[in-house]
């Protein structure tokens, strides 16, 4: 048995883990947007597109670590991917942030459908590509055994959408678990533009904050869902 390529299949799990969690974040902004029939096909299509991405990309690896060469001055094709990509998300998220402080949703309107199902399709598989060519590229550089690589994510993939219905729901019962969903797109947003400057921001840097910060809102909410509960008993 080779324990390193345990070890690097447990590596890359625990990274697509990671980016099946981002994914997860954008998809349950995305869909709480389409009409509510349609938000379950919207999720199961924006995570089988997040993997086939993945699967198309892995069929041409070796090609698409060429793309780190520079081509534009000191930018690659990569890093010029991971600019748009990271403007992207940080002007979707920027713009969902405002939608939910500025209370923009008719109140009224059961389904607040301001969203086609394409559109949301199409946004979910622009930043499929995006997250993909990243997590792909630095996977390569991890092993080349693709049969690890392409073992992760497919075990990540199940994990992952054994627990989306349930996180996308949870996300957008809860406001302000919704805005702090929309913090860490901007977080995330921002280290793609970063790294496509040619810059690294250690992941620890990133997820490490953004867990505490989650537990963090997690506990408030108990605590205000204990203190209405006393409340109403009193009463």
């Amino acid at each position: 048995m080779d324990y390193n390529l345990l070890i690097t299949f447990a590596l890359l799990v625990g990274l697509e883990l990671v980016l099946g969690i981002d994914n997860i974040l954008l998809i349950s902004i995305v869909t709480d947007r389409v009409s509510s029939e349609n938000r379950n096909k919207v999720r199961l299509l924006g995570l089988g597109l997040a993997l086939a991405a993945r699967l198309v990309l892995l069929m041409g690896a070796s090609y698409l670590v060429k793309l780190s060469e520079p081509v534009i001055g000191s930018l690659s094709y990569k890093s010029i991917v991971l600019l748009l990509g990271g403007g992207f998300l940080l002007y979707k998220a920027v713009k969902e942030i405002h939608h939910v402080v500025e209370n923009k949703d008719d109140e009224h309107s059961g389904n607040k459908v301001t969203m086609t199902f394409a559109a949301a399709v199409m946004q979910i598989l622009i930043l499929d590509i995006v997250f993909s060519i990243d997590s792909v590229i630095t996977a390569v550089g991890l092993t080349d055994n693709l049969l690890v690589i392409y073992s992760s994510v497919i075990v990540s993939f199940v994990v992952v959408l054994i627990f989306s219905s349930a996180i996308a729901s949870f996300v957008q019962k809860h406001a302000t678990l919704k805005i702090l969903a929309l913090s860490f797109l901007i977080t995330i947003g921002v280290t793609l533009a970063i790294e496509g400057l040619g810059g690294h921001v250690p992941k620890a840097y990133i997820y490490l904050p953004m867990g505490f910060a989650l537990a963090v809102e997690l506990l408030q909410m108990r605590f205000m869902r204990n203190q209405k509960k006393s409340k109403i008993q009193k009463n």
